[in-house]
C-alpha cells in the first residue's frame, strides 16, 4: 500500500495531530527488529529500561541506538524523517528510541499526557514520535489512544481533566498491522491503553526534538565511545554528537517524561 503523500500527511499531523502510514517496515526489517528486541528483553531482564524509566505493566528498553545496528537504522530512515520535518521543521535531532512492550493482561493505561510534557511554544511544535508496530495493534491487546487536535490546544491533560487515565470522550483508538509506523505530534494528548490478552504487544518509539530543546535521552553520555566513533557523520548529526547548543540544553534538563516518574 502506497504511503501517503506529504502534503496529506501534513493535513493529518496539522488536523489530527497523527498520521498513519501502513505497511512501512518491510517483511525483513521487521523480523530482525523483532528478534533484536525480544533477544535484548531476555538479555537485559529486570534491569531492561533501567537507563530512563520503568513503567508499571510493561517492558520497556532504552539507548537503543547504542544496541545495534538494525536500530541505527530506525532512526536515520530518510522517509521517516521527511514525516518529522513536517511537525518540527528541518532542525530537529533524535530525543530518544526506547522500546516498550505492554504485558499480557497488565490492567494498566498509561494516563493521557503528552510526551516531555511538552506545551509548543512561540516558535511552534517542539516534540515529535513514531510507534513502530513490531506487533500488531489491535483494539484489545493495548493500542495507542490520541484526542485528535490536541496537539492546538497549548493544555496539558493533567491541567484540564481529573483523572487523565480513563477514556476521553474524544479519543481514537489507533490501531494497526505489525509494520505499521504512526507519526504523531507529541503534543497530543495521548496514551497507550490496557491490554486483554494473553500475548505481549511491542513497538519502538523513536522520538525526536527540535534542535533548541533538550533530548529526552542524552545520546553523548549514553553512547558507548566505540558506538559513537562507528557512527557516520549523518547518524552523529541526527543524534546531536558534536551539538554544543544540546549539550547546553540536555545536561541539566529535569523534565524527560511526561507522566512517568
Amino acid at each position: 500500500m502506497p504511503l501517503p503523500d506529504l502534503n496529506q500527511a501534513r493535513r493529518d499531523l496539522d488536523e489530527r495531530g497523527f498520521v498513519v502510514l501502513e505497511e512501512f517496515i518491510d517483511a525483513d526489517w521487521l523480523s530482525e527488529l523483532q528478534q533484536a528486541t525480544e533477544r535484548l528483553f531476555e538479555i537485559e531482564g529486570s534491569a531492561a529500561g533501567s537507563e530512563f524509566k520503568i513503567e508499571i505493566g510493561s517492558r520497556r528498553l532504552a539507548n537503543l541506538v547504542n544496541k545495534g545496528e538494525v536500530f541505527q537504522r530506525v532512526v536515520a530512515e530518510p522517509r521517516l524523517l521527511s514525516y518529522i520535518e513536517l511537525v518540527l521543521g528541518a532542525e530537529f535531532k533524535l530525543s530518544s528510541l526506547n522500546a516498550r512492550s505492554a504485558n499480557p493482561n497488565n490492567g494498566v493505561s498509561q494516563p493521557l499526557h503528552a510526551d516531555m510534557g511538552a506545551i509548543a511554544d512561540d516558535q511552534g511544535y517542539w516534540v515529535c514520535n513514531s510507534v513502530w508496530m513490531l506487533d500488531d495493534f489491535t483494539a484489545q491487546n493495548g493500542p495507542i489512544r490520541v484526542v485528535p487536535g490536541s496537539h492546538r490546544w497549548k493544555q496539558l491533560p493533567q491541567d484540564l481533566i481529573d483523572d487523565p487515565s480513563i477514556p476521553h470522550p474524544d479519543e481514537e483508538i489507533v490501531t494497526g498491522a505489525a509494520g505499521t509506523v504512526v507519526v504523531m505530534n507529541a503534543h497530543a494528548w495521548h496514551g497507550g491503553t490496557a491490554n486483554r490478552t494473553d500475548l505481549p504487544r511491542t513497538a519502538l518509539h523513536a522520538f525526536y526534538a527540535r534542535r533548541d530543546k533538550p533530548q529526552q535521552q542524552y545520546q553523548r553520555e549514553l553512547l558507548s565511545e566505540s558506538v559513537q566513533t562507528s557512527l557516520s557523520p549523518e547518524l552523529r548529526r541526527i543524534l546531536a554528537l558534536d551539538d554544543s547548543l544540546n549539550d547546553e540544553v540536555t545536561k541539566n534538563c529535569q523534565q524527560r517524561s511526561g507522566f512517568l516518574k
